[in-house]
């Protein structure tokens, strides 16, 4: 087993030396600006593929966090390349908010306004913001957060409606993906609206902000975190009834983490404490039920036992962070020990050490997934976060 050192070593070596120059080398489309919207596991570009809000923001997020982490301008330049194609492109001047999909030369392809996406606007534009200071970011970042506020907030029951149509106006029950449930609220949505508002906090502190994250943070013990199982619910009606019983381990794993990050930037002694005892039942759920013998993290489960069973590349780098975290609070060594196996499996199975950046999952026996290396829902955003928050955690143990 890995020591401490040797750890904190190993991230840092594929966040800088393997996750940030792919990136930069492969995606950076200079002929149209921003990035390829598709690379394949064998580092065949599409051109011509869409390009989609999720990517270039978490982009946007991963170069400004490298930047403000490991203090290198080329970083901030790829921070700013993805900063002023968001706001040129995505950014519509007409209403406001961000449009969801782009064709490859910046045209609106989609133009709702997904709740989802609206967050990870939130969230880049605020790193960017405390990596350079510039103004505009936190402006636009503030906007966004005002505009959910104003269109997605539901005020009778609490938490927020998954999008509406691009003049805001409801859009009814909107899906990420074909695999979801049509619903009016989701977790993916609230977790990604916490981590926005969180970051967002540290840029901006603001009393109203502060309340919302609270009630957010609130909504997120009371409605979507099951007490008995310590499993994320994952759809909802308006009123919060529950619409199914699947698990998602990676999201259990991430959101015990998030939700100590919160409650920590926000400062409430009390709420931190509260919020502790529940991400150490969220993470020892995921590492009791949703842990291999070879210490990768299962896709998705249900009261019954597994039921997807291949390994996304994201649900690893989520657990690495979400058992050190649980370690941190705890000190119960199991948690480290599954930190230490979660990395163990990565750079086994995960990581593409020919072609580079990690594969988008494996199956159950390890075999790499067939699809791509880089698209609408897969960028550096988990991957280069895992290996920064590990840096910064293990400084201090």
């Amino acid at each position: 087993m890995l020591d401490l050192h040797q750890f904190r070593s190993e991230v840092e070596h594929e966040v800088r030396h393997d996750i940030l120059p792919f990136h930069i080398e492969k995606l950076t489309d200079r002929e149209n600006g921003g990035f390829y919207g598709y690379i394949s596991n064998t580092l065949e570009v599409r051109k011509d593929a869409p390009r989609s809000l999720v990517q270039n923001s978490r982009l946007l997020w991963t170069y400004a966090q490298a930047s403000r982490v490991l203090k290198e301008p080329a970083y901030l330049d790829t921070a700013g390349w993805a900063y002023r194609y968001l706001l040129d492109h995505f950014w519509d001047g007409e209403v406001g908010g961000l449009f969801w999909l782009l064709d490859y030369r910046g045209q609106p392809l989609e133009a709702i306004k997904m709740t989802y996406g609206q967050a990870f606007g939130i969230y880049s534009l605020a790193e960017y913001y405390l990596a350079t200071g510039q103004p505009g970011s936190l402006d636009r970042a503030v906007e966004l957060y005002r505009l959910l506020e104003k269109y997605t907030y539901d005020s009778r029951y609490r938490g927020y409606y998954e999008g509406c149509n691009r003049d805001w106006s409801p859009g009814g029950a909107l899906r990420l993906g074909a695999d979801d449930l049509d619903a009016n609220k989701s977790m993916n949505a609230h977790l990604h609206i916490l981590e926005a508002y969180t970051v967002l906090l540290r840029a901006w502190d603001d009393d109203g902000l502060r309340d919302k994250l609270r009630e957010l943070i609130l909504v997120t013990v009371e409605h979507i975190v099951d007490p008995a199982s310590g499993h994320f619910k994952l759809f909802f009606d308006e009123t919060w009834r529950s619409k199914s019983n699947q698990i998602s381990y990676g999201h259990d794993i991430e959101g015990s983490w998030l939700l100590v990050e919160a409650a920590e930037v926000l400062g409430d002694d009390e709420l931190l404490l509260r919020i502790k005892d529940v991400a150490l039942k969220m993470a020892q759920a995921t590492y009791d039920e949703g842990v291999d013998a070879d210490g990768g993290v299962y896709n998705e489960g249900d009261p019954a036992g597994i039921t997807h069973p291949d390994k996304d590349w994201w649900p690893q780098a989520e657990a690495v962070v979400g058992f050190l975290n649980a370690y941190q609070l705890s000190r119960q060594p199991h948690f480290l020990e599954a930190s230490l196996r979660s990395w163990e499996f990565i750079k086994k199975y995960i990581i593409d050490h020919e072609y580079g950046e990690w594969f988008w999952g494996v199956t159950k026996s390890g075999v790499p997934l067939d699809r791509e290396k880089a698209g609408p829902w897969k960028s550096s955003y988990h991957n280069s976060r895992a290996c920064f928050e590990v840096m910064r955690r293990l400084a201090t143990l």
